[in-house]
């Protein structure tokens, strides 16, 4: 098959999901419980999507698990991204340098 009718399918694929509700929702939604879900599925969707993945990100569970600790205590102090970034990438690496001190000394 060619690449072009690949592309094509996915192209409608992706405006028919973007366009569908649209189309089926005509009037604003006065429902309290639609604009809470409504509001908050990007967050959950993105969460799920991102939260399993950060525990396989260094290939040992102890690093990831110390970054994710210093990234969220970092994040609860509304500190600015770029240094939740870094800092919790640090974590990881030195968490990572001491286990392997701690490994290679046995």
């Amino acid at each position: 098959m060619s690449i072009v009718i690949y592309i094509a399918v996915m192209a409608l694929t992706t405006y028919l999901i973007r366009a569908i509700p649209f189309v089926a929702v005509r009037g604003k939604i006065k429902s309290r419980f639609f604009q809470s879900v409504l509001y908050y599925m990007p967050y959950a969707v993105l969460s799920a999507m991102t939260f399993p993945a950060i525990f396989y990100a260094t290939g040992d569970i102890l690093t990831s698990s110390a970054g994710t600790v210093v990234a969220l205590l970092m994040a609860y102090f509304n500190l600015p991204l770029i240094a939740v970034a870094l800092g919790s990438s640090a974590a990881a690496f030195l968490m990572d340098l001491i286990m392997n001190l701690i490994v290679g000394s046995w």
